[in-house]
């Protein structure tokens, strides 16, 4: 067993993250005690008939209590309303961690109720399934992943580094980067890719229903792949439009310039563009095949294949903040 890092870890939420770090929490003996929140009872329930916690509540501020790392795991844009419920439970010296993945808005919404003297340390695991729910959760979920940081200017060098052996100890690998970087990346790498899975399908459902075609039935394995993105939880990504909103629209306008250069290059028979292009990316692929090698040499990035799952309503704890309360 590993050697402890922390008195007590507190979870508020105990969706796919927040049950996967409940695991290995308990697996690897991080804290002599771990503390689940959630507002659903049935969560909690479910929580317990899994052995995830030493205890369990409703109220987030008592699970919080006295805890050395707090770590929010709920919708991002639920993460004002759960720092704003906790505040008056955070020690002095304790860490508060979040794992959304928009910076710049859970910075913004929860940065308003770090009190004095607590360690505030955003972050973003990359990694996850389509599924959600507690029973999503695995053991295994951030072996090999990257976890990245986004301290904020004047934080504690002994908390990002506490912070940073305990994703260490959960299997990740570490780095930090600063938070308008972050998203800007993750508007590239996983949140473009999810909406255009999303419009797809909704395209695609589209034209059964007025054409009355088989669209599904004889769906090819591509299109299956991004059936499988959105297939993803609709209130996290719902928030991450909303709160990762400049990013994304940037990537959004660069994707449909080059998309419609490409469209040019169908319609005038451009051949040598197409192959130029068709080239590039399958090199670009081969590069991160390789650089993924020791990820999963399945190919299958951020998914656990053939652990059985169950797909689970992700419980809603707390109020989601409105897009237009965020800074423009």
């Amino acid at each position: 067993m590993s050697k402890r890092l922390f008195g007590k870890i507190a979870l508020v939420g105990t969706g796919l993250i927040g049950s996967s770090l409940a695991r290995i929490i308990c697996r690897e003996g991080l804290a002599d005690h771990l503390a689940i929140a959630s507002r659903s009872v049935e969560t909690l329930k479910r929580a317990e008939e899994l052995k995830l916690g030493d205890s369990n509540s409703t109220d987030a501020n008592e699970a919080a209590c006295g805890a050395d790392l707090v770590i929010v795991s709920v919708p991002v844009g639920a993460s004002g309303a759960a720092a704003e419920e906790i505040q008056p439970a955070l020690k002095k010296g304790a860490i508060l961690t979040d794992v959304g993945s928009a910076k710049v808005s859970v910075i913004a919404q929860m940065q308003p109720f770090v009190p004095e003297g607590v360690h505030f340390i955003p972050c973003n695991p990359l990694t996850g399934t389509e599924k959600s729910g507690g029973d999503a959760g695995l053991a295994d979920l951030f072996e090999n992943r990257w976890c990245i940081l986004t301290p904020l200017e004047g934080t504690d060098p002994t908390a990002l580094e506490k912070l940073s052996e305990f994703w260490r100890r959960c299997g990740s690998n570490i780095d930090t980067m600063d938070p308008q970087h972050h998203d800007m990346i993750l508007a590239l790498v996983s949140h473009l890719p999810h909406i255009i899975a999303y419009n797809i399908v909704g395209t695609a459902d589209d034209l059964e229903t007025v054409t009355k075609s088989k669209i599904i039935r004889y769906s090819a394995t591509g299109f299956r792949d991004f059936t499988r993105l959105a297939a993803s939880d609709p209130t996290m990504w719902r928030d991450m439009c909303l709160h990762n909103r400049d990013a994304i629209l940037e990537m959004l306008a660069r994707f449909f310039e080059d998309l419609a250069s490409l469209q040019r290059a169908i319609r005038w028979g451009e051949g040598d563009k197409l192959f130029d292009l068709f080239t590039r990316a399958r090199a670009i692929h081969s590069s991160i095949i390789e650089e993924g090698k020791n990820i999963d040499a399945s190919g299958h990035f951020g998914q656990a294949v053939g652990h059985p799952q169950v797909a689970r309503t992700s419980d809603r704890p707390f109020a989601t903040t409105p897009a237009r309360s965020l800074p423009t």
